[in-house]
């Protein structure tokens, strides 16, 4: 177990603007994840290894991406026991993001509210620390995630996501590409039919000489939103087929605001995570399933706030289970209840 119960460290973070606490805790986590004091929070890892999509995970418990953007933390992450980090979403260029504030809690709701806008320190800086990062060598999956430069017009995206997946593909285990943040402006059109095909076309025929390049197979996966309707699922499970992409990451935050409109911060821009985007999130899940057959891969990712929910995310019909504001507010300790309850569930 770590040495410091996460209430303490929790209340004081949560004294703190939510960013500031973000960041504090990230450079803390940097400085000390390859020093002795990182047995302050580290905790075994528990050992339920499955395949998916050719790749043998530790146990079901991954990191989404979006909260070490840099992949500054890979192995001060990896020593809380996650199975699986994705780290990003990285751009081609360094980009400070939206304006702040852009973090806010909504603690009533167990939730948060982001539009910090692909904020990155650009496909170089980021590689640099993936290189440097144990992780991998020590048996854990590591998943890089990929999108666009906020000035690259939207008729030039895939310009950006092959920049990346060059850039990445020989450093991954996984690469997710992502079409579904709400705060980078049009970034979600690409999630249409026609968008979608011609992205995810140029994606594999590239996928397929980056291969041959280096001389292994890297999945690719494709992060969606859950705000879309049964038609839009229907269309995007065809197109990752058709195009032949490994596997699906479901989902990313919404801009619903139903649960959370009454609450301080809750009609703030952005995307929502935490408890309120689970429904939603399970909903895609299933006709994911439903659409893409028995064998497909589906990461599910979205209001896991305990064991009993990730179990929920298994049962909706994903593969995998990913942690991102459940860990913010849980901690390390909702990894290990986690990854127990789905070694139980089988």
């Amino acid at each position: 177990m770590a040495f410091v119960p996460y209430p303490l460290t929790r209340s004081f973070l949560f004294g703190l603007d939510a960013e500031t606490a973000h960041d504090l805790t990230l450079g803390t986590l940097a400085r000390i994840q390859h020093t002795p004091l990182i047995r302050v929070v580290a905790q075994p890892r528990v050992d339920d290894p499955v395949t998916v999509a050719g790749l043998r995970f530790p146990n079901r418990i991954g990191l989404a991406a979006g909260l070490d953007k840099n992949g500054r933390c890979i192995d001060g992450l990896a020593a809380m026991g996650f199975g699986f980090i994705e780290v990003g979403t990285v751009t081609p260029k360094a980009q400070p993001g939206n304006p702040k504030p852009r973090i806010f809690r909504l603690q009533q709701a167990r939730a948060l509210i982001n539009r910090l806008g692909f904020n990155n320190d650009g496909l170089d800086a980021f590689l640099a620390n993936v290189k440097r990062a144990r992780f991998r060598s020590q048996g854990g999956i590591l998943g890089l995630n990929i999108g666009k430069n906020a000035a690259t017009p939207i008729e030039h995206a895939v310009d950006d996501y092959l920049i990346g997946l060059d850039g990445v593909y020989p450093h991954a285990d996984y690469v997710t590409v992502n079409i579904s943040s709400p705060n980078t402006k049009n970034l979600r059109a690409l999630q249409s039919d026609e968008a979608l095909d011609a992205l995810l076309s140029a994606v594999q025929e590239r996928k397929v000489a980056l291969a041959k390049r280096y001389g292994r197979q890297v999945p690719v996966f494709v992060k969606i939103a859950p705000d879309l309707d049964e038609a839009q699922v229907q269309v995007i499970a065809a197109t990752l087929k058709k195009n032949g992409i490994d596997g699906v990451i479901a989902t990313n935050t919404t801009i619903a605001r139903e649960a959370v409109k009454h609450l301080p911060h809750g009609d703030e821009a952005g995307g929502l995570s935490g408890k309120p985007v689970f429904e939603a999130s399970n909903r895609v899940i299933r006709q994911l399933r439903a659409e893409l057959g028995s064998s497909y891969p589906i990461i599910g990712v979205g209001g896991v706030m305990s064991g009993a929910d990730a179990c929920a995310k298994r049962e909706a019909g994903a593969d995998l289970v990913q942690v991102y504001t459940g860990f913010i507010y849980g901690g390390p300790p909702l990894i290990t209840e986690a990854a127990r309850a789905l070694k139980a569930r089988g």
